[in-house]
């Protein structure tokens, strides 16, 4: 009987995560496929950083993700992580609507919605648990099981009705704060009701239908009520400075993740627009058609000299097609425009290990992978740099960076073989004294 209700209990505290899932994602984002792209993650980072500060919240570029995934949906976790789905990117219409999502997030940032709900559900557990101890009593008491049953099922419904009224609560908070913070900012408050009405509708041809019961969310009708009352005090233009780059960004999502066929529907050949050739040059890379997608992408950096991810591009293109030496170039140029960019860097440092076994290539290669990881703490990064510093000679460094790389995978068996390897390795002090540093960190994520 005791097993049976912890059973029991196990299944109702999942539930409780279900519904509270979006909020207490890890900030390593496990379980997400997530896409590291220069040019959308700056372009989200100029949209976020004045709601941020507006808010009075700490940004950090480098704490903003794009999730795989074609829904429409963003949502935050501790440390101001924001994660913004390409579903939501691809199906909005201009930056406006953007905006108006990641202001509802930085609202539940703002609003401390995170650490009040990991609290709350701290305290459901300590409810939950008084439920197991009752029921317990019940069942000793009488002999018999239902009873047991009876006060768990009691303590579940009474749970869930709580969590799920208190999400209610703080999504209505996050609602008024995006219009305040949208205010704040000069930005018209009409691109989120426009989503909200999109999200309205698909949740109609999904054939959702919406009530009061176990939802974590007000009712999208409501919501747009609320949103049609706030336009009406709100004058500002639903014009934005990067909605050109929006639409940029929007076709190279569009043309990476989705078929031929719909992208040429979407971009067809009959539009000259930059955005159109910029899609058709991406699904022509796709195709194998090389010749085409450079003459699409050189016709935009004429255009657009001053673009680093056109030459990002075409560096890509060059690379994955096997002209490795002539990507070199093209990335460097990125990089010479956007000079901090780790992405940027991590790209040109690998192109320089392909392109052949050269001295002075490789030392930069090693240069451009410690910038980057000063920036952000990249596991493209140390394998790169494993092999860098492999290629160098370096044995020791070449160790201890792939025991970084098999740290930051979730491999650290094999990380501290790796260190083992490193010590062997005669290390100097200053990587001893990192070499140390990586071991503490894996017994202290052992005891834990």
């Amino acid at each position: 009987m005791v097993e049976q209700i912890v059973r029991i209990t196990k299944s109702i505290v999942l539930i409780l995560l279900l519904f509270v899932g979006l909020y207490l994602k890890p900030a390593n984002a496990e379980g997400l496929t997530l896409i590291s792209d220069a040019e959308t993650q700056n372009y989200l980072a100029k949209i976020v950083k004045p709601l941020f500060d507006a808010a009075g919240v700490r940004f950090n570029a480098n704490n903003i993700f794009i999730v795989n995934d074609n829904s429409l949906n963003a949502f935050v976790s501790d440390g101001n992580y924001l994660f913004v789905h390409t579903g939501t990117i691809v199906q909005a219409e201009n930056t406006n609507e953007l905006a108006g999502i990641l202001a509802h997030e930085t609202g539940h940032i703002l609003g401390g919605h995170i650490v009040r709900l990991k609290l709350k559900m701290e305290k459901m557990q300590y409810v939950m648990l008084g439920s197991v101890l009752a029921a317990g009593a019940a069942a000793v008491s009488t002999g018999r099981g239902d009873a047991a049953m009876a006060v768990i099922l009691g303590s579940q419904t009474s749970a869930l009705n709580s969590i799920l009224h208190y999400q209610v609560q703080e999504e209505r908070s996050a609602d008024e704060s995006a219009i305040k913070l949208l205010n704040k900012t000069k930005q018209s408050t009409n691109g989120l009701l426009s989503f909200m009405k999109k999200i309205k509708k698909q949740n109609t041809l999904s054939g959702i239908e919406e009530n009061s019961y176990f939802r974590t969310h007000p009712l999208t009708s409501e919501r747009i009520s609320h949103f049609e009352d706030a336009s009406k005090g709100n004058s500002y233009s639903e014009k934005n400075t990067y909605d050109n780059e929006f639409l940029l960004v929007k076709a190279k999502l569009t043309a990476f993740l989705s078929d031929k066929n719909k992208t040429m529907r979407l971009y067809p050949n009959s539009d000259n627009s930059a955005p159109s050739r910029y899609a058709r040059s991406i699904t022509a890379f796709k195709q194998g058609k090389i010749s085409q997608a450079l003459n699409l992408i050189e016709g935009l950096i004429s255009e657009q000299p001053d673009n680093p991810y056109f030459y990002e591009l075409k560096g890509q293109f060059l690379f994955e097609s096997g002209k490795v030496k002539e990507s070199v170039g093209s990335y460097q140029k990125a990089l010479n425009m956007l000079p901090d960019n780790y992405l940027l860097q991590i790209s040109l440092a690998h192109s320089l290990l392909e392109s052949g076994e050269n001295t002075q290539n490789v030392q930069k290669a090693v240069t451009l992978l410690q910038k980057s990881l000063i920036t952000y703490n990249s596991s493209m990064a140390w394998q790169l740099l494993s092999q860098a510093y492999d290629r160098a000679g370096k044995r020791a460094a070449a160790h201890y960076a792939t025991a970084e790389f098999n740290y930051m995978i979730g491999n650290p068996e094999t990380a501290l073989k790796q260190l083992e390897f490193a010590d062997k390795n005669s290390p100097d002090k200053s990587l001893q004294l990192k070499i140390n540093d990586l071991k503490q960190k894996i017994k202290d994520d052992e005891d834990e």
